[in-house]
Formats: C-alpha cells, sequence, structure tokens
C-alpha cells in the first residue's frame, strides 16, 4: 500500500499571485486565491512532488469581514471577526462554501464541484475541515438543504443547558467581552442571551485570548453540572442530542459531494461516543472516508483510535520531540522514545513539523533556516509506514515572518488575513523534499518494510539518528546528522538486527538515494560502518 502523504494548503494564500501584502489589506487591495485556480497542470504537479492527498483548509463558508450580502450572504458584524478574511475555524454556514475562493460568487458550490472532480482526476484525494466544536457567533446557514433545521432554530436560550439545545447560554447576560463592540459600525454588535464561547468559556465576558468570534456548540455535555467530554455517555433512554445530529447531516453531506475525508478540528472538545457513534455512520454510507483527529492528549490516542480515528495528530509526541532536538533542547535519541510511546498505534499516527498552528521551520522563531529542518523531515518521512504531512510553503522554505495585520509577527502564516506566499518554489529546498517524498513513495522497503531503530547499540550518537529500513532482501540504512558541523561517525548493526529483519551479512556497494553517490559497505553484525555527513545531512543508503 503506496504511504499516504497529506499536503495541507491554506486555500486562500497557495495561488494568490497579487504581492502588495498590505498590512490588513481588504481583498480589493491583497487579492485572493480561488479554487479554479487549482487546474490540473497544477493538481499533476502536486501528485509529481508524492503527495496522495490535499487537505484544503478554509473551503467552507466562515465569517470574514468582506462583504458579500449583495449575494445574499449576512453580512458579519466586524467586532466578532478576527482579521479581514477572518479565521477559516469560524464557519458560519457548514452548507455553502467561501465565497472569497470563487470566480463566480452566485457558482461557488459549482466551482468546488468542479474542484473535487479536478483533485480526483489529478490521482489526489480530497480532505477538507470538520469543525465540530464552535461556529462563528453569527452562524446562520443560506445553503442547508430543504428540511434541515439551522444550528440553534429550535433553541430555548432561557436554559443555560440542555440537551434539546444547540448552544449553550448565561441566562438574562449580554455578551459584553474586553473589546470594543462598535468596531467602525454604527451599531454595536448584539447578543443577549450570551452564548458560551468556543474554548469552554461558559460566561458572557471572553478576554483577548479567548476565541471570542466563536461559540461553543453543545453535544449533550452539561458542563454547568461538571460533566466532561471524555466520560460522557448520551442517555440510552432519551433521544440522541440534536447538535449530534445536526453534525452527522454535514458530514453526509461533504462525503456525498465526493469529499474523502475530514481533518476534524479539536476532538478532545467533543465526546469520544459522538466520535463513534458519527464515524460508524459515515462509513456505513461512504466506507473508504477517512477521518484525521486533532488530538492533544498521548493518553487519549488509543480512546480516539477506537471511537473511529484512521489518523491523528502526533503533536505532543513526534512533533515535540523533533522541535527539541532540532533545536539541541534534547538528543536524538528522544525520538526512539517517541516512536516506542506509540507503537502499538503507530499507523495512526500523523507525523508532521509545519501545520497551519505551529512555527514556519524557517522563522527566526523556530530555525532561521529552513534546511536545519531535513534531518527531521527524512526521519519522519522514513521511519515507519505511517502518513506524513507537509504544510504548503514549509518545501519551500516560507519564513512566516511578515506581520500580516491581524495575525502579527508570530512566525506563522497569517490564516486571518488576505496574504500571498512566496513566488520562489521551485529551489534547492523543494527539489529536496521531492527526493525525499519520491523514496517514500516507491521505496518496497519505506511503503511495505520493516524498521529497526539502531540507536541502542550506537550510543555515541547524541546529534545523529539511525535506523534501517528493510524488505525482503532490500535494506535501507539512514543516518540523518542533526548537528550544525559534519561528522564522521561509525554506525554499529547488531546481530538481533540481522535476525528480526532475515537479512544476510554482505559487502556489496551502497547508492545514497539522496545524492546518488556511491560507495563500499561491508554489512556484517557488530562491525562498524563508516558515515560522513555534512552539517545538518542525511543518507539514505541503498543496499
Amino acid at each position: 500500500m503506496k504511504k499516504t502523504v497529506i499536503y495541507q494548503i491554506f486555500t486562500r494564500l497557495y495561488t494568490n499571485k497579487n504581492n502588495t501584502r498590505k498590512p490588513n489589506g481588504t481583498i480589493e487591495e491583497n487579492g485572493c486565491g480561488k479554487m479554479n485556480d487549482f487546474s490540473p497542470s497544477l493538481l499533476k504537479q502536486i501528485r509529481e512532488m508524492g503527495v496522495t492527498h490535499v487537505w484544503y483548509t478554509g473551503l467552507l463558508r466562515h465569517a470574514t469581514m468582506t462583504d458579500y450580502s449583495t449575494f445574499g450572504i449576512p453580512r458579519q458584524h466586524p467586532a466578532v471577526v478576527k482579521g479581514r478574511a477572518g479565521s477559516p475555524y469560524a464557519i458560519c454556514d457548514y452548507y455553502d462554501v467561501a465565497p472569497d475562493l470563487a470566480v463566480d460568487v452566485k457558482k461557488r458550490m459549482e466551482e468546488f464541484e468542479r474542484l473535487v472532480n479536478r483533485t480526483h482526476r489529478a490521482g489526489l484525494k480530497m480532505i477538507v475541515d470538520f469543525v465540530p466544536n464552535h461556529v462563528a457567533r453569527q452562524y446562520k446557514s443560506i445553503a442547508h438543504p430543504w428540511g434541515v433545521h439551522d444550528l440553534g432554530q429550535d433553541d430555548d436560550p432561557a436554559q443555560g443547558f440542555t440537551p434539546r439545545n444547540n448552544f449553550y447560554y448565561c441566562p438574562g447576560q449580554a455578551f459584553t467581552p474586553y473589546f470594543d463592540l462598535y468596531h467602525g459600525e454604527r451599531r454595536a454588535y448584539s447578543e443577549k442571551p450570551a452564548k458560551a464561547t468556543g474554548n469552554d468559556c461558559f460566561h458572557n465576558a471572553p478576554g483577548m485570548n479567548d476565541w471570542y468570534e466563536t461559540v461553543k456548540l453543545n453535544y449533550g455535555v452539561d458542563y454547568y453540572a461538571g460533566q466532561t467530554p471524555s466520560s460522557f455517555q448520551p442517555d440510552e433512554n432519551q433521544p440522541l442530542p440534536d447538535t449530534w445530529q445536526k453534525m452527522l447531516r454535514i458530514l453526509l453531506f461533504w462525503a456525498g459531494k465526493g469529499v474523502d475525508g475530514f481533518r476534524c478540528d479539536m476532538v478532545e472538545m467533543v465526546p469520544a461516543s459522538f466520535w463513534a457513534w458519527a464515524t460508524q455512520e459515515v462509513r456505513e454510507r461512504f466506507p473508504e472516508v477517512i477521518f484525521i483527529g486533532e488530538v492533544y492528549n498521548p493518553q487519549e490516542y488509543r480512546h480516539y483510535v477506537a471511537s473511529g480515528f484512521d489518523l491523528l495528530y502526533d503533536k505532543v509526541g513526534m512533533y515535540d520531540v523533533m522541535f527539541d532536538v532540532l533545536c539541541h533542547h534534547r538528543d536524538a535519541g528522544a525520538i526512539t522514545q517517541a516512536w516506542q510511546q506509540t507503537d502499538d498505534i503507530r499507523q495512526h499516527m500523523l507525523y508532521f513539523l509545519e501545520n497551519h498552528d505551529e512555527l514556519r521551520l524557517a522563522s527566526d522563531f523556530f530555525l532561521g533556516k529552513a534546511e536545519k529542518a531535513l534531518p527531521a523531515f527524512v526521519t519522519c518521512a522514513l521511519l515507519g509506514q505511517n502518513p506524513v504531512m507537509l504544510y504548503a510553503g514549509q518545501e519551500w522554505g516560507e519564513r512566516g515572518m511578515d506581520e500580516e495585520g491581524f495575525s502579527g509577527l508570530n512566525g506563522r502564516t497569517t490564516i486571518f488575513d488576505y496574504w500571498s506566499l512566496s513566488p520562489d518554489r521551485d529551489n534547492d529546498l523543494s527539489r529536496y523534499y521531492r527526493r525525499v517524498l519520491d523514496i517514500a513513495g516507491k521505496e518496497k522497503a519505506i511503503e511495505q518494510g520493516q524498521m529497526f531503530d539502531l540507536m541502542y547499540v550506537n550510543q555515541h550518537l547524541h546529534r545523529q539518528y539511525a535506523f534501517i529500513r528493510a524488505y525482503k532482501e532490500q535494506l535501507l540504512l539512514i543516518v540523518a546528522n542533526f548537528d550544525d558541523v559534519p561528522v564522521n561517525t561509525e554506525v554499529f548493526i547488531p546481530q538481533h538486527a540481522f535476525n528480526y529483519l532475515n537479512i544476510s551479512p554482505r559487502t556489496c556497494d551502497a547508492t545514497d538515494l539522496l545524492t546518488g553517490k556511491s560507495l563500499n559497505v561491508s554489512l556484517q553484525p557488530g562491525q562498524p560502518i563508516s558515515i560522513s555527513l555534512g552539517a545538518r545531512e542525511s543518507v539514505v543508503l541503498k543496499l
């Protein structure tokens, strides 16, 4: 089975060729990428990079300061929108497509459907966001199918909590956050009673660090009575909470459009019992659909795998370890501990070094230079059969060092503002990424082979990481140098590796798949193999 490689694309930025980049600029000033920009030739290029799945971030209609009211789309009050473009995680219509991304706003759903078809014709799978925990403060669907009641439509706001409500309320209290509710408008934003805020803020006055632009969805968990999502089970004697049914319809709607998978936001804030039910219901009709969970508690990983998730972010695990190893806060041997902690569910772990939430590798807040992260990418991509993800721009060294507007200068690419990415995309770095992904996609030892970690017999390695991938008689010896200086070292392969991988001793020519260079290697138990590596350099020796 081919190794899964997920490519996250922030859709509004990726194809935007307008390089004005005015801080807090409007869509007219700074431009915006469109779904139609993803031509067959562009998608072919993405596929040829080694990608199997494209995660288009920000496709669903979300709160924005751009006014589309002439198209019948409700205008959002700017006081409850973050940035001019708005957060793609403040959905204001689960059944609609972001008008920013359409050439013809009236035909935005048709443009979406054509994007699905083009993606599939390019040999790629399509992933979209499912944001189950919260919605925009002014959520109102204008595109829901006939007969579907809108979120909150049947709520009783006089009750802070009831499983029949879709939102949580603060009865009798107006929404009074820290900021000015006018935000340049004639009329202040008004909400009474206030709804609970998306980051489990159950009072009427969220602060500047709260997700104040969102409201929390109610899955039947009575937070006011001390219940938590992890322990919640619906009452067997009562109907399922209303929100469960509505969110399932949304998943089925997009699966029916041909979407191949859902990247599910903030999974732990929604009951695991909902996921177990919803994933099963979706797969009864669309058995090939995959679910990717954003999970941050490693103690809950197995719980969510059991609840139907195919893949989980390994953020508080492999990502955090790689961050420390890259910055020399921990020895490379910590990588061994990271994969061992999830070895029983390894095929479900999604490795990554960047996404829209994390620092850009090349930012001044992280490494300052994207090339320094290459040993980590080689390791993440080749260590196991489990999937790897990269965030568009990572492969050409996008720095995230612009002060775009609401986002500010924070080492990340903005998700709130109209902006564009660097036009310099075909460089040595991007070609290196393609070589690594080519190895991951074509070498049987990576796709199907076993892994043997060599660190326990090479304890002299502190800033280098060494492992073997083997399939039948094919053997790959991979050594990554995380140090900032060149190193000449020796790597030992123990007898146990020969027995475990069923490989025979030999003397043969080995080719470094990253450079094409050859060298003669004597592969014998306990006999050292001499390896020379440049600063932050790796070798993938095929024997």
